[in-house]
């Protein structure tokens, strides 16, 4: 992403609100959508940034972990609501990296955001 500006912090959850996250970082004005079989049916709109740059703040109990195809994404989702609010891998460069669900940020501005394409159906 070639997002710039200051660092805000981003809050989101997930549905009941167990797991709570911010993610410090300038304004989101780019995200992703993936047409993977798992993308496309939660309908993502994915946020990748530094693992640096995300801060959970509450939950890690109620975490539960899911991988599928090459399984090198961890698919972390609410054991109490199922909501996945975001993803954990590493880059290409092997630095760790999360996706966050832009639909779980509080306040974002959806419509506002450029929608970036990803043919993970091909993968």
């Amino acid at each position: 992403m070639s997002e710039t500006g200051s660092v805000a912090p981003h809050r989101g959850s997930c549905h009941c609100g167990a797991v709570r996250f911010v993610l410090h970082t300038p304004p989101i004005t780019q995200a992703m959508v993936c047409n993977c079989s798992m993308c496309r049916r939660a309908g993502w709109m994915l946020v990748f940034r530094p693992q640096a740059q995300f801060e959970l703040l509450s939950g890690r109990a109620e975490l539960r972990d899911y991988q599928f195809g090459p399984k090198t994404l961890h698919h972390e989702f609410c054991g109490v609501c199922g909501v996945r609010a975001f993803s954990r891998g590493e880059g290409h460069d092997g630095s760790d990296w999360v996706g966050v669900n832009l639909r779980c940020v509080d306040g974002a501005a959806l419509d506002a955001v450029e929608l970036n394409a990803f043919d993970g159906a091909s993968l």
